[in-house]
C-alpha cells in the first residue's frame, strides 16, 4: 500500500494539535524550544512542523541530547592515544589492555530524575549506563558511582540519600553486577540538586566491538526488550530545565533490573552471531535519539512504523511512542534476512524482538503510523543542524575577592579531638553504610573492595586486573576552576597508581549550574581547560562522558562539579597495592614536598570548612604543581611494579593526619610518626599556621607509603631518578596507638579504635535520625 505523505494527509490518525496550533499557541515553548529554534526548524523543513515533529526537534535539540552549550568546549579534550580503540561519539569508550582484550566504560548523570524520585532516578541511571556498555559488545563487570547531597542534618537530604543508595544497590544487586567503588560528598550547595553519577565498566575482546550505526539500505530495524509505555516522556528536555522540582514525576522512568539482565544476555548473544549491523540503547529521548543518531553515524535514513512498536499501554500516539524513555529497550539494525535470528534469540530469553522499520538511503527519519506519515525530518536537521551556542563567559567577581593570606586559626589544644571530629564529617567518614547495601563481590573477581584508594577487579583467565575510581571536588573547582580541574584528574590518576595501576583513560561527568549565567559558563570553560591540560600531561585521553547542566534551584547553582571516572591497568595482580598498614616494623614515608606542605595553607580544605564554615569560600587554593604530580605518579608506579610497596594512600580530604588515621584504622595498626624540620630550618620552631597546613592542608601532592626496611635503598634510588622528595617519617607499630610528633613535640597520641568509632559510625548515626 502506498504511504500517505504529509502533504496529502496532514491529519494523523490520532487527535493531536495541528501545526497551526503548535505555532499560534506556541506549544513548542512548552517542549523547551525557543522562538528562534522553532523558526529554524520551520526553515529546515520548509514548512511548519506538526506536533510529533515539534516534539522530535525539541528533544534532539535539547541541552541533554545536542550539547548545544558545551559541544564547542568539549573539543578541547584530548581523545586520542595508542590505547584508545573507541573514543567519544559512541555509547561508551573502549581502551586496549593487551592480549586482544579491551575495556569499555562510561559515566553518566541522572541528577534531575533523582531530585524528584530518588529511588527510580538512581536505579534507572544505573540501568542506562549498563546498557551503554553492553551495547558496545562488552560484558559489564563493575559499577561505580559518584554522589553529592546536602548536609545530613536536613531530613529531606537523608530521604534523598537513603532512597538513592537503595536504588543504586537494588538495580546493581538484582542484575548481578558488583558495585565496587565510588565517592560520596555532603555539602549544602547540593541541597536542592543532588548529583547521582553512575559509571559502568565492561570487558570484551577486540573482535566483539559493536557500534551504533544504521547502515545498509533495506536492513531491518528492530526494537528489542521491554514494551514501550508513557514513562519518561520528555525526560531529555526535563533534564535540560532549570528547576526539576517544577516538573512532572511522569518524566522519571521506571526500571526493571531483572528484565535488563535478560536483555543484556540476549544482546551479547545476538552480537556474537556477527549479524548485527548496529545497536543502540534507548536512553534520553528514547526511540527518537537512538534512531536519529544511528542514521546520522551511517549517513543513512530510517523509516519506522510506530504502529508496530509493542506497547504496554493502550492508545499511545506517535508523539508518545517516539519520545517515551521506557527502560530496558534497544534499537537494533540486523543484516537483511537475519530477522529470525534475532527473534529466536530474544524468544529464548523471554523477550520481544520486533521489526519496526528499514534503513533507507534518502537521509530522512520517517515515522509512520500504519500507512500515514506522522513525521518526516532530514536526519541532518536533527543532528548536524542542532543549535550550537556561543555562551558568554565572564570571570566571576568572587574569584578576584578571594584572599591569598592564610586564614587565622587558633592552634588546637587537642589535636586528637580535632582529628576525630574531622573523621566524623560525613564527606570524610567511612562510607560503609553505603557500600554495605551494594553487592561488591558477585562474580568473585573483586580483589579490592570499596574503601581503598581505588577498586580493583580481576580479568578472568589472565593475571591482569583493572583499577577503577571516580573523583571530584566541587569546592576546589569553585575556588579556582582551572586549578580545580587539574586537581580532579590528578586525584583520580593518583588513586589508581596508589593501587599499582597505570592510568589509561578518562570518562567524565560534567555537572554544572545554569549555563545561561556567564559566570557559570566561565566555570565550565576554565575547568574543562584544567581537565584537558591534566589529561594531556598524564596521558589519559577522554574517551566518553556526559554533561549535566541546569543543576540549579531557586537561583542557587551547585558547585561546578566535574567528576572524573578513570580506569587503570595492573599487568600482574600480584602487584596490587592497598591503603591499609600491613606489618609492624614497616617503614612509613611521605612522597612529595613536605616543605611546600608547610606553606600551602588550608584553603579549600575540609578542615577550614569545619572550623570556619563562613570563610571556607573566601581563600584561594594553593597553586598546584602538575609537573611534580606527573613525576610523583611515575615514581609510585615504578615502586609498585617492582613490588616495593606494602601500602600507599594519597593525601586528600582532611589532609595528612586523616590519611595516617585511615591507614591505621583499616589496617588495625598504630604507628610512631616523627617529622623533623628544625635541622633544615636552622632550629626555627614550627609556627601554628605551618603546623595546621602540614596536618590538615590539601594543597600539595603527597602520598603516604609503607615498605619493608630492606626496600629503603631501592625506594631512594627511584626517588632520585624521578626527582621526587621522599621522607622517612616513622614506622608501623604493634600497638593500637597513632603517635605523631613534630620537632620532638608530641601532638597526637590517639587510640586507633577510638578514631575508628568516630570514622565508622558517623553516617550510620545520622541516618538513624
Amino acid at each position: 500500500m502506498r504511504q500517505s505523505s504529509l502533504n496529502e494527509n496532514e491529519a494523523l490518525t490520532t487527535a493531536l494539535p495541528s501545526p497551526e496550533m503548535v505555532r499560534e499557541q506556541k506549544i513548542y515553548r512548552t517542549f523547551g524550544l525557543t522562538d528562534a529554534e522553532y523558526a529554524r526548524a520551520v526553515e529546515l523543513l520548509a514548512r511548519e512542523p506538526n506536533y510529533v515533529e515539534t516534539g522530535i526537534f525539541s528533544v534532539m535539540w535539547s541541552e541533554h541530547c545536542s550539547y548545544k552549550s558545551s559541544r564547542k568546549v568539549l573539543r578541547r579534550f584530548p581523545t586520542q592515544g595508542p590505547q584508545v580503540l573507541q573514543g567519544p561519539g559512541e555509547n561508551a569508550g573502549i581502551v586496549d589492555i593487551g592480549d586482544g582484550l579491551a575495556v569499555a566504560f562510561k559515566i553518566e548523570s541522572h541528577n534531575h530524575p533523582t531530585a524528584i524520585e530518588p529511588y527510580q532516578g538512581a536505579a534507572t541511571g544505573v540501568g542506562g549506563i549498563i546498557r551503554d556498555v553492553f551495547t558496545m559488545g562488552a560484558r559489564p563487570i563493575a559499577l561505580l558511582n559518584s554522589l553529592r547531597f546536602g548536609e545530613l542534618d536536613h531530613a529531606h537530604t537523608r530521604y534523598l540519600f537513603a532512597e538513592s543508595v537503595a536504588g543504586i544497590g537494588g538495580y546493581g544487586n538484582c542484575i548481578g553486577i558488583p558495585t565496587v567503588g565510588g565517592e560520596v560528598v555532603f555539602d549544602n550547595r547540593y541541597q536542592q540538586n543532588p548529583l547521582v553519577n553512575a559509571m559502568c565498566v565492561g570487558i570484551m575482546t577486540h573482535d566483539q566491538i559493536a557500534t551504533g550505526s544504521a547502515s545498509g539500505v533495506g536492513n531491518p530495524v528492530l526494537i528489542v526488550g521491554a514494551r514501550t509505555g508513557r514513562d519518561g516522556i520528555h525526560g531529555a528536555t526535563f533534564a535540560s530545565a532549570e528547576d526539576p522540582h517544577a516538573k512532572e514525576r511522569s518524566a522519571v522512568q521506571v526500571g526493571d533490573p531483572f528484565m535488563e539482565k535478560l536483555l543484556l544476555e540476549a544482546c551479547l548473544e545476538l552480537i556474537a552471531t556477527g549479524q548485527v549491523v548496529g545497536i543502540q540503547d534507548m536512553g534520553a529521548a528514547g526511540l527518537t535519539s537512538s534512531s536519529a543518531e544511528m542514521a546520522s553515524r551511517a549517513g543513512s535514513g530510517l523509516t519506522l512504523d510506530v504502529a508496530l512498536v509493542p506497547c504496554r499501554e493502550t492508545g499511545m500516539n506517535p508523539y508518545e511512542i517516539m519520545l517515551s524513555e521506557s527502560q530496558e529497550r534497544m534499537l537494533v539494525v540486523m543484516r537483511q534476512g537475519a530477522e529470525e535470528v534475532a527473534k529466536k534469540i530474544f524468544e529464548k530469553w523471554d523477550l520481544q524482538a520486533t521489526v519496526i522499520g528499514r534503513v533507507t538511503d534518502d537521509g530522512m527519519l520517517r515515522v509512520l503510523e500504519g500507512g500515514v506519515v506522522a513525521a518526516e525530518i532530514p536526519v541532518s536537521a536533527l543532528v548536524d543542524e542542532a543549535p550550537l551556542l556561543d555562551r558568554l563567559a565572564l570571570r566571576p567577581a568572587y574569584l578576584d575577592e578571594l584572599r591569598e593570606d592564610a586564614p587565622v586559626l587558633a592552634q588546637p589544644s587537642d589535636f586528637v579531638a580535632e582529628l576525630a571530629e574531622l573523621l566524623a564529617r560525613p564527606t570524610i567518614a567511612s562510607k560503609q553504610w553505603v557500600y554495605d547495601q551494594y553487592d561488591s563481590m558477585v562474580r568473585t573477581e573483586t580483589f579490592v573492595r570499596p574503601g581503598s584508594d581505588a577498586a580493583v577487579v580481576g580479568i578472568p583467565g589472565t593475571k591482569k586486573a583493572i583499577a577503577l575510581v571516580t573523583d571530584g571536588n566541587g569546592r576546589q573547582v569553585y575556588l579556582d576552576p582551572y586549578e580545580g580541574g587539574l586537581r580532579a584528574v590528578a586525584e583520580a590518576a593518583r588513586n589508581l597508581v596508589c593501587s599499582g595501576a597505570r592510568p589509561l583513560a578518562v570518562t567524565d561527568c560534567l555537572n554544572y549550574g545554569n549555563p545561561e549565567k556567564p559566570e557559570v559558563f566561565y566555570q565550565f570553560e576554565r575547568s574543562v581547560d584544567g581537565l584537558a591540560t591534566a589529561c594531556e600531561a598524564l596521558q589519559t585521553p577522554v574517551i566518553s562522558g556526559n554533561v549535566s547542566l541546569y543543576n540549579e534551584s531557586n537561583g542557587v547553582d551547585i558547585y561546578p562539579t566535574p567528576v572524573i571516572g578513570m580506569v587503570g591497568l595492573i599487568e600482574d595482580r600480584e602487584r596490587i597495592v592497598t591503603s591499609e598498614w600491613k606489618m609492624p616494623g614497616d617503614e612509613i614515608y611521605v612522597v612529595g614536598a613536605l616543605s611546600h606542605a608547610l606553606l600551602a595553607g588550608v584553603g579549600g580544605s575540609e578542615y577550614l570548612a569545619l572550623r570556619q564554615p563562613d570563610a571556607s569560600l573566601k581563600y584561594r587554593l594553593p597553586t598546584f604543581d602538575l609537573e611534580q604530580e606527573v613525576r610523583l605518579q611515575q615514581y609510585l608506579l615504578a615502586c609498585a611494579q617492582q613490588g616495593l610497596l606494602q601500602s600507599a594512600h594519597d593525601v586528600s580530604d582532611g589532609g595528612l593526619l586523616v590519611t595516617f588515621a585511615e591507614s591505621a584504622i583499616t589496617g588495625g595498626r598504630g604507628a610512631e610518626v616523627q617529622f623533623d624540620f628544625a635541622v633544615q630550618r636552622e632550629g626555627r620552631a614550627i609556627e601554628s599556621d605551618e603546623l595546621l597546613s602540614l596536618f590538615f592542608g590539601e594543597g600539595v601532592s603527597l602520598v603516604v607509603i609503607t615498605a619493608k626496611p630492606e626496600s629503603a635503598g631501592a625506594l631512594s634510588r627511584l626517588a632520585n631518578e624521578h626527582q621526587v622528595a621522599l621522607t622517612r617519617v616513622g614506622v608501623v607499630a604493634s600497638t593500637p596507638f597513632l603517635r605523631v610528633s613534630v620537632d620532638r613535640q608530641l601532638y597526637v597520641h590517639a587510640d586507633i579504635w577510638q578514631l575508628q568509632a568516630a570514622w565508622r559510625g558517623a553516617i550510620a548515626s545520622w541516618m538513624k535520625h
